[in-house]
């Protein structure tokens, strides 16, 4: 069983930064696949970055350049930098991870993860 609690969501102007964590506990250290997913009301999650057990990430192309996925496996922590932010970007965003061997790359899907966050929201004001 895996736990996973977000944090660092806030409300931040256009170009300006966040910097997401999720807390990863229980068998955080045999997860293969860590994604972060982000929704926002009336529409399906939407996969933003993933992030494979040896270290290999992708990301969706309208946050390509402005996001890093990283991870602390010390820690038990999974990270998203997330650099000039856009009201696009409004949305709440959710950790996901996946112990058994995957497609660990964008697009990925709901159902492609056994474990979630509860989320953690983030606005961004023109």
């Amino acid at each position: 069983q895996v736990q996973l609690v977000e944090s660092g969501g806030d409300s931040v102007h256009t170009g300006g930064s966040l910097k997401l964590s999720c807390a990863a506990s229980g068998y955080s250290n045999s997860v293969f696949c860590m994604a972060w997913f982000r929704q926002v009301p009336g529409e399906d999650r939407e996969g933003v970055a993933t992030i494979e057990s040896d270290g290999y990430t992708t990301y969706t192309s309208s946050v390509e350049g402005r996001f890093t996925i990283s991870k602390d496996n010390l820690k038990g922590t999974l990270y998203l930098q997330m650099n000039n932010l856009k009201p696009a970007d409004s949305a709440m965003y959710y950790c996901a991870a996946e112990p058994k061997r995957m497609a660990c790359w964008i697009p990925v899907w709901d159902s492609d993860f056994s474990y979630w966050g509860q989320g953690t929201q983030v606005a961004v004001s023109s």
